[in-house]
């Protein structure tokens, strides 16, 4: 997983960026368990194209991930509102399902430890 992290931002660095490197870059640093880095460069990647309802799915899904419900609920809600419009029915459904469980972590009780 290293390596593939380093090859993207090598290209990166060498000024390949896009939505798209930006969001397979994200994937690399999520599957090494590197969550923050991660949402650094979701955002990035909906900076250069705030249309891209991948981007949208995968940062609702890692602030969920992270414990900021109510983040992802926000992130969430704009995102359904792109793939709406671009007619991304899967990217709805699925941020469906995480603003949905990023509202039910809001609503919970609090619990001390």
């Amino acid at each position: 997983m290293a390596e593939m992290i380093a090859r993207f931002q090598a290209l990166l660095e060498s000024g390949q960026d896009s939505p798209m490197l930006r969001l397979a870059l994200a994937n690399a640093l999520i599957a090494a368990g590197r969550h923050a880095e991660a949402i650094e460069h979701l955002e990035q990647a909906l900076e250069q194209d705030p249309e891209y309802s991948a981007a949208w799915k995968r940062l609702g899904w890692v602030l969920l991930e992270t414990g900021a419900p109510a983040r992802a609920a926000e992130i969430c809600e704009r995102g359904i509102e792109v793939a709406r419009g671009r007619g991304d029915l899967q990217a709805v459904k699925e941020m469906e399902v995480f603003a949905r469980r990023a509202r039910k972590q809001l609503d919970a009780p609090k619990r001390d430890s």
